[in-house]
């Protein structure tokens, strides 16, 4: 065959499937894998493809404006913040590089934004008035083992002064009453004065309770010599007088073992108008991997976390009063797993679906089921056949929130495991007995999911993992699309990127899905080569946005009330059969718990050139704070979102 033969053949190649594989058998394996790239992409770019499977399109991000993405939140200026922090790098963290990005999806342009701590695996939720707030992150990094050259580990530090609280500075001397080893404090730390403690009925003095503080002790130099086994008393240098005597530590092991993350008690409050973050009180307990989810009254509840020495806060949980912009303990004691998949129900009590991000104990909290918060009453659920596989899972409240119905997505073995499901698993809360069961089955086992609720009461499912944060060739580049009437799915376009751990996905005021993040251990199946975080963002269009026409609003009001009915002016109102208030999503590590799609009941006005929409009169079911309002027409297609606050 002459040159000139070849290349004609080559430029014919994206005619179709029959060219293709005639050119195959002529030219060998990799003209058969450039023709089918050729072909695949004629095939997704089709409009017919397009209308029945939807299509991806990567985003420009200009080189200045990537990062390594860990949090995002839809706006209500219909913008999107994408924070990293130090983006799960040590080098970023050592240089107190911290970062966040607004995006503008209209617009597609980006402005980095001032972050104030290190927001890397923080809690994050919409407040009442459009404000997000962000509680923890990162103040140290994990180390494994191996990389520990100091011995260290938590000291409690006791004040047996009644009369007054003791500060210790960071770099405080600890020095072993028995083993003479010292070890040297890696923050400061405040103890408060002991509690005297005396008889109800008599008044009489019975004892003192030594105030207790805690804090991160390590070796001042490294080797295994400073390791110690046992319990021991610790004199602190450098006090004088009677705190000599009345303060110190006492200190189990101290030693060379895997150091995990450890979390920070700083708080933030992010303006979506001012683009800038404020800062609020601190929380009680520091926290990195918590959840943060909402009260019927808007204050916020914080669960889990790792805390400052690295251990997950054992089942004490505290709320955040936007109006006094202040902590304090809810004196409720459940503990989760980190990044807990709690709900809000119609009820006022929660749902924990089992679904976390991993740490904690393999045998406390991961149970799922029905938590009375008022009473601190837990009610387990049944009907899990892989409840070992729940961890990395994804959990969404199906379409319409009203239905109470939950779907849990995929998820695999506890810690590093390398197992995974390919299950869907449904619970319907409004029934007798509630239990899970199978729902429809994923073609692979996936870890990370990533689900986001459309507004034709759909559920998009794409992005994860066979295993334990990859490595990147176990990325599952598929998506479907989830029916919550019908309880089927089908298949979709797949996606370009691959995600999985620090990834997420969000809904779009104009009905398409934004995708960020994927953070591979590993670049190769046989995990020789480090992973590189994915910094791209990918947008999904589903199918509804290629058809020939779509409603719309026109206007309406700005603000509707709970339990009150608002009038919209459209010229579609004779083919709009539904409307649904989607609240925004924030969403990190698999964990969504904002995005809820409540139904409004529906009518046509007298005059046929509008609609009349009526907000359930259900605070519990409707959080107060901003929503997209999207009505669909008889197609099942949506309409861009308008913005109703609802107070």
């Amino acid at each position: 065959m002459s040159d000139l033969g070849a290349r004609r053949r080559v430029r014919r190649l994206a005619v179709g499937t029959v060219v293709v594989l005639a050119l195959a058998g002529m030219n060998g394996p990799w003209l058969y894998r450039f023709g089918s790239e050729k072909y695949h992409t004629y095939k997704i770019n089709k409009p017919e493809y397009k209308s029945a499977n939807g299509h991806w399109d990567l985003v420009d991000v200009p080189k200045d404006f990537r990062q390594n993405t860990i949090h995002g939140a839809l706006l209500p200026t219909g913008k999107v913040l994408l924070v990293a922090g130090s983006g799960n790098n040590l080098d970023n963290f050592d240089a107190k590089n911290f970062r966040s990005v607004v995006w503008d999806p209209v617009k597609n342009n980006y402005r980095e934004i001032k972050t104030p701590a290190d927001l890397f695996c923080t809690g994050h939720i919409h407040l009442a008035d459009g404000n997000l707030l962000f509680a923890g992150g990162t103040r140290r990094y994990e180390k494994l083992k191996g990389d520990v050259t100091k011995a260290g580990g938590l000291m409690v530090v006791h004040n047996e002064d009644p009369d007054k609280s003791v500060t210790l500075p960071s770099g405080t001397r600890f020095t072993g009453k028995q083993n003479h080893k010292t070890f040297v404090s890696k923050d400061s730390v405040t103890v408060k004065p002991a509690k005297k403690i005396f008889d109800r009925n008599t008044g009489k003095f019975l004892r003192t309770e030594a105030g207790l503080g805690r804090v991160y002790v390590e070796a001042r130099k490294s080797g295994t010599r400073y390791e110690t086994g046992a319990q021991e008393n610790y004199r602190v240098e450098g006090l004088t007088g009677t705190d000599t005597h009345n303060v110190y530590g006492i200190a189990n092991k101290l030693g060379l073992d895997k150091k995990d993350f450890q979390g920070i008690r700083q708080a933030y409050e992010f303006n979506p108008y001012t683009e800038k973050f404020t800062k609020v009180a601190p929380m009680n307990e520091a926290r990195w991997y918590p959840t943060l989810t909402r009260l019927a009254d808007g204050r916020v509840l914080a669960l889990s976390g790792l805390d400052d020495i690295g251990q997950v806060v054992p089942g004490k949980s505290e709320i955040y009063d936007p109006k006094t912009k202040t902590w304090h303990y809810s004196g409720k004691v459940r503990q989760f797993p980190t990044y807990p998949a709690v709900f809000q129900l119609p009820d006022g009590t929660f749902f924990y679906s089992g679904s976390n991000a991993g740490y904690g104990p393999s045998d406390v909290g991961r149970t799922p089921g029905i938590w009375q918060f008022d009473t601190n009453k837990f009610t387990k659920l049944p009907g899990l056949d892989d409840a070992t596989l729940m961890e990395t899972s994804g959990t969404v409240l199906l379409p319409p929130a009203q239905e109470e119905k939950f779907m849990v997505v995929g998820g695999g073995g506890i810690g590093e495991s390398t197992k995974s499901t390919n299950k869907t698993r449904v619970i319907d809360l409004k029934a007798k007995a509630p239990r899970f069961t199978d729902g429809p089955e994923l073609e692979k086992g996936t870890r990370y999911p990533e689900l986001s609720i459309l507004p034709d009461d759909t559920v998009l499912i794409t992005g994860g993992s066979r295993e334990y944060r990859g490595p990147s060739s176990e990325n599952i580049l598929q998506a479907r699309i989830y029916d919550a009437k019908s309880g089927k799915t089908r298949s979709v376009a797949d996606p370009e990127v691959g995600r999985n751990h620090h990834s997420g996905s969000i809904l779009l005021p104009d009905g398409r899905v934004i995708t960020f993040g994927g953070d591979s251990l590993f670049a190769d199946k046989a995990k020789t080569k480090p992973g590189v975080f994915e910094q791209r963002l990918e947008i999904y269009t589903p199918p509804y946005l290629y058809r020939d026409s779509r409603p719309s609003l026109a206007s309406g009001p700005s603000t509707v009330k709970l339990g009150q009915t608002a009038t919209f002016t459209t010229k579609y109102a004779s083919v709009i059969k539904a409307a649904r208030l989607i609240h925004p999503s924030s969403t990190t590590h698999v964990t969504d718990v904002e995005q809820r799609s409540i139904a409004l009941a529906l009518k046509k006005t007298k005059d046929g050139k509008g609609i009349q929409v009526t907000v359930p009169n259900d605070r519990d079911l409707v959080p107060a704070g901003w929503y997209m309002l999207f009505v669909t027409d008889d197609q099942a297609t949506p309409s861009k979102a308008l913005w109703v606050r609802v107070p």
